[in-house]
């Protein structure tokens, strides 16, 4: 259902109770955190590529479903900061699709250019609280040329889709070598679940 005022502001209206129908009408999560760096990489410069992934029965009410952090070469030990924050809040019908953060860990050279470092994912925690995460990564390995031009320019075997990162059916087919760590602090906030049947 949706309602419709006349005059100025009508579409900004029709949304803000469009959300308002949905917020009533299931149990609603919000995820709130950072991504707060990366460590154990043989590489430098890091940057990560994330995203979420849930289930059809969940509405994203606001907040974005993807992000990049920025580059950082650490001066001092080998912890890659970016302190980049998530602010996510969904509504959902059931626990059926929960959410899953995926990563992929860039390396930048001087020149420019961006080289694979890893993929990993993880699900977001089903308690309410702060959580600390601790992301495992993973690169597939390619053949033994592949292996020795990564060796010497770069480059290597990348993912043709991404949802093989979290979806783990052809995962496991992959010749690959571990990466590094992701580092994540995420607070759960949980609403309604009681509510609408929904048990945690």
């Amino acid at each position: 259902m949706r309602f419709m005022e006349l005059g100025g502001g009508g579409r900004g209206t029709d949304v803000t109770r469009e959300a308002g129908i949905l917020r009533s009408a299931m149990a609603e999560v919000h995820v709130i955190g950072q991504i707060m760096g990366a460590s154990g990489f043989s590489e430098s410069s890091l940057f990560c590529k994330w995203g979420i992934h849930t289930g059809a029965a969940w509405k994203l009410l606001s907040g974005v479903r993807e992000g990049q952090t920025q580059v950082d070469t650490p001066q001092i030990g080998e912890m890659a900061y970016w302190s980049h924050p998530i602010d996510l809040h969904f509504a959902t019908k059931g626990l059926q699709g929960w959410p899953r953060l995926h990563f992929q860990v860039w390396s930048q050279d001087s020149f420019g250019r961006c080289q694979l470092a890893g993929y990993g994912f993880c699900h977001v925690p089903s308690s309410p609280g702060t959580h600390q995460l601790a992301c495992p990564t993973w690169r597939p390995l390619g053949s033994w040329r592949e292996q020795l031009a990564r060796a010497f320019v770069g480059g290597g075997p990348q993912l043709l889709h991404g949802d093989t990162i979290y979806s783990g059916a052809d995962r496991y087919r992959l010749h690959t070598a571990a990466g590094g760590t992701v580092h994540l602090e995420i607070s759960l906030l949980l609403r309604h679940f009681d509510r609408y049947g929904v048990e945690c």
